[in-house]
């Protein structure tokens, strides 16, 4: 078993708190993340963008994995996770997920490619998550 922690800190109310999250590693370190943030587009983190980051870099690495089962070495992978968070009755919930991939793969063929994609989109552990909840994980896929 891999465990891993990030923390988080907070103080104030909702709209006018402010909080800041790091992580074990140390790269994320105080960063600070609020409402202004989160809804309103001001510059800082939120939960949904690493919630993305996290499923992209995930996603990367199970695909690289399952190519490699295939003899299929990448030269590189390219992920977008868009994390949409939608109002949903008193509160929010994330109602998707979407890929963006974009990789190259000398000698693949294409649909290996979208078979090799597609089960890493099922597979990721990030992906697994949500599983059984409300959130639709799409993708758009392509071998360049």
């Amino acid at each position: 078993m891999i465990d891993k922690f990030g923390t988080a800190h907070w103080e104030g109310s909702l709209q006018e708190g402010t909080g800041t999250i790091s992580t074990e590693s140390g790269v994320l370190d105080g960063v600070q993340y609020g409402f202004n943030k989160r809804f309103e587009g001001e510059p800082g983190s939120n939960p949904e963008e690493l919630v993305g980051a996290a499923h992209a870099s995930c996603y990367s690495m199970a695909l690289s994995m399952i190519l490699g089962q295939h003899d299929a070495t990448p030269e590189k992978i390219d992920t977008k996770a868009t994390v949409s968070l939608e109002k949903d009755g008193d509160g929010f919930s994330v109602t998707k997920v979407h890929l963006d991939v974009t990789a190259s793969v000398p000698g693949m063929d294409e649909s290996k490619f979208m078979e090799a994609a597609n089960a890493a989109k099922e597979g990721c552990p990030i992906s697994k998550l949500y599983k059984g909840g409300t959130a639709e994980i799409t993708m758009d896929a392509k071998l360049v």
